[in-house]
């Protein structure tokens, strides 16, 4: 069950690969395709916890992390 999600910035993405690594439910991948740089981005899987990882080490600010709120008891 995912806790949180990202919103990516694939135009602004230089395809470093820092957020790869940093992903600790290795959530991330690579494109298959280009921005319109030239440049692959990452592309979002299922299980995001909205740690917040990818945010931290990414030296373009591509990505937005929102924390889902469970529904009051």
């Amino acid at each position: 069950m995912s806790r949180g999600t990202l919103v990516i910035d694939t135009e602004r993405c230089k395809g470093c690969e820092l957020c790869l690594a940093a992903c600790p439910p290795d959530v991330l991948s690579m494109s298959a395709t280009v921005n319109e740089q030239g440049y692959r981005y990452p592309e979002l899987h299922d299980g995001c916890t909205g740690c917040t990882a990818c945010q931290i080490v990414c030296p373009d600010f591509v990505f937005a992390v929102y924390r889902f709120t469970p529904p009051p008891a």
